[in-house]
């Protein structure tokens, strides 16, 4: 567990407005942004625009590094619809699958969404171990949540020879999974930000397999050599960030977070 005084600097700018403790709406998801963990300061992932083409992204990107490409989808619609009162109205009494925060998220528990986002969906707690984090990410029954995702806009450019599926998302802020490997995708942030943290497939970076993403960067990032760190950045809505195939990538919702994630296969 990091000592205070990381807390304090990762948490707390430098000077705090006088309505420093109101929260912050994002479609209902409330955040209360001064004590939200911070940015990167600086970001390592290079940005494209919407005026990428699909053979620069399949020449540039594709097989070699991630980028964030702004404005290559338009998902106000999809929005919309993931307000907090809306998904509850839709999905309240649905069970959602949690997982585990940990790399390998053995345990999976199923509760009622509406128990999920007013009991579990809380900030991350620095005591706990990833294997005693639940959050929900993937696991999405597309029987029940299919009237919900078959909204979403994926981004256009693909891969030959893969096929889409999609993963669905809804977490507290400062919760995140930590160092893993798969196959590529893409990850797109409805509501709140999400800061990524990436390491090329030859380069095994330093952590913990059951220690949360919040407290390898409380414990570890802040002691890595400049060359050992990772590539890192922070997507927002309307960015969606790409990775590449057996790429490290951890992340972290700085925010009260929804998300999806487009894994091609």
């Amino acid at each position: 567990m990091g000592s205070w005084w990381q807390v304090l600097l990762l948490s707390i700018p430098l000077v705090l407005p006088a309505d420093s403790g109101e929260p912050e709406r994002n479609g209902g998801w409330l955040t209360n942004k001064y004590l939200a963990p911070k940015e990167e300061d600086h970001c390592t992932v290079e940005r494209r625009d919407a005026s990428l083409t699909y053979s620069q992204f399949i020449d540039q990107y594709a097989f070699s590094r991630p980028v964030i490409i702004q404005g290559i989808t338009d998902n106000s619609a999809f929005q919309e619809l993931c307000t907090r009162d809306k998904l509850l109205a839709e999905f309240g009494d649905h069970l959602v699958r949690l997982s585990t925060a940990n790399t390998y998220s053995y345990r999976k528990v199923d509760v009622p969404f509406q128990e999920y986002v007013e009991h579990l969906q809380e900030p991350q707690d620095l005591a706990l171990l990833g294997s005693d984090t639940l959050y929900f990410f993937g696991d999405n029954n597309f029987t029940e949540w299919g009237s919900l995702l078959q909204n979403y806009r994926p981004p256009p450019f693909w891969i030959p020879g893969t096929s889409r599926a999609y993963s669905f998302g809804i977490a507290g802020s400062g919760s995140g999974v930590p160092f893993h490997w798969h196959g590529p995708g893409y990850s797109e942030v409805i509501y709140g930000r999400k800061r990524w943290f990436l390491y090329p497939p030859e380069k095994n970076p330093e952590f913990h397999p059951n220690k949360t993403t919040l407290s390898w960067l409380l414990d570890t990032y802040p002691f890595l050599p400049p060359a050992e760190r990772p590539m890192e950045c922070t997507i927002r809505p309307g960015e969606v960030l790409y990775f590449p195939d057996h790429w490290w990538h951890a992340t972290l919702n700085l925010d009260t977070s929804v998300f999806i994630s487009t894994f091609l296969g």
